[in-house]
């Protein structure tokens, strides 16, 4: 096979060492091979670059293992002409004498052939803001557990609250938790604590406030009330930072946030996790096709198998279904339009993934050509083929029993 490149080591990753192998060829021709071990502290990770760079190494390739490449990644780029970080399924070896000095030239032989492709690592600050977009996500996650675990300690309670309110965290809601934390026994009395429409239920509120609160039950709504306020502070402190970082494209999240389904935060998160620079991905199908949001390919003996999505990025998936879930419930669109299209025929969840897919798509366009959103329209499909809905039309009368003749309209 042809060599590509002359100077090149392979790293075969791990918590607390680091096994590396140096394949160079001399200008003569001839091969050397070298294989060393490092720690994976700053001052052993600065001992390899130095040794890399005295080597006149090139190329860089490690596994994705967890979080333990990032390290490395960090301090490596910028100083190595190419460090690529691969995805570990693409680096199977022979079954077999397996150790890690194997492994790190499996690796580095790979790679000096030329054949190891590179995933998708990008630039420090997308990376920085993608760290903030995940943790808040991690947050309004575990926001969304605490409000659970309060809703139970209400339920123990007999306090069915939850059955007339629609929200939990409310002003109304947390009013009222307040006053039964603070002593307030007389449910007619916080009742009166309602606000807004919600004073027409005054009734059920007073048989929902009507319950057996103990003092256990008071200690954990107030320690479950104190955690949500910690979290939601926390969330928006965060979200004041992800905007003082994307404040350059305020413009772009302010056209994507038209989009149905994504809001301002939505399209932080698809800035975080594909990034602003969309050069890297030649097209919209190779931007799904890396985001794991279209079906994948398996073909034997001419069948087509199972289609199933390939593995891609938790956040980003997350990100454009719960967007796919808005998306479908807005009025006269093109995304419903098509979700109850392929819900008909696929089943919802699969529906949902590939609304998703769309909105990727369309998020893909407006940032490479930087243009505004425009929708197709709920009759889009309709319109599109009118001759096929037509005879599908026709079809679905006959089989009822029906003779059609159709005339167009004056």
């Amino acid at each position: 096979m042809q060599i590509i490149s002359k100077c090149c080591c392979g790293l075969d990753v791990h918590k607390r060492v680091i096994v590396a192998c140096l394949l160079s060829i001399d200008d003569e021709g001839v091969e050397s091979k070298e294989v060393r071990k490092f720690g994976t502290m700053t001052e052993d990770l600065l001992e390899m670059l130095d040794w890399l760079e005295k080597m006149g190494c090139t190329h860089v390739a490690m596994e994705s293992t967890g979080v333990y490449w990032k390290p490395i990644y960090n301090i490596l780029e910028g100083h190595i002409d190419q460090v690529l970080v691969v995805n570990a399924q693409h680096l199977k070896a022979v079954p077999g004498r397996k150790t890690d000095v194997r492994d790190s030239e499996w690796i580095a032989e790979l790679l000096q052939h030329g054949l190891l492709k590179a995933s998708f690592v990008p630039p420090a600050p997308v990376r920085e803001v993608r760290d903030l977009t995940r943790y808040r996500s991690s947050l309004i996650r575990e926001r969304a557990r605490t409000v659970n675990r309060l809703q139970k300690v209400l339920e123990d309670a007999n306090i069915k609250l939850a059955s007339v309110v629609s929200d939990i965290k409310g002003v109304s809601a947390t009013a009222m938790l307040k006053g039964l934390m603070s002593g307030e026994a007389d449910p007619e009395a916080l009742a009166q604590l309602a606000k807004g429409r919600l004073r027409e239920k005054r009734e059920q509120l007073i048989r929902a406030l009507t319950g057996r609160l103990r003092t256990h039950h008071k200690f954990l709504i107030a320690e479950h009330l104190s955690q949500i306020d910690y979290l939601e502070e926390a969330i928006q402190r965060i979200g004041v930072e992800v905007g003082e970082r994307l404040r350059p494209f305020d413009d772009a999240i302010k056209r994507l946030d038209d989009i149905p389904g994504i809001s301002r935060a939505t399209a932080e998160v698809l800035l975080a996790e594909i990034g602003w620079d969309m050069s890297r991905f030649p097209t919209a199908k190779h931007l799904s096709s890396w985001a794991g949001m279209c079906p994948g390919n398996n073909e034997s003996a001419g069948k087509r198998r199972s289609g199933k999505t390939r593995k891609g990025s938790p956040w980003l998936r997350h990100a454009l279904i719960e967007a796919a879930h808005g998306a479908v419930h807005t009025k006269n669109k093109y995304f419903k339009a098509q979700y109850h299209r392929i819900a008909a025929r696929r089943g919802k969840k699969k529906a949902l993934v590939a609304v998703g897919h769309s909105l990727l798509v369309v998020v893909f366009h407006m940032l490479t050509r930087e243009s505004t959103y425009a929708d197709l329209g709920a009759n889009y499909f309709d319109v599109s083929d009118v001759e096929a809905v037509q005879r599908r039309c026709v079809r679905r009368l006959e089989r009822l029993g029906f003779i059609v003749s159709l005339a167009p309209a004056a």
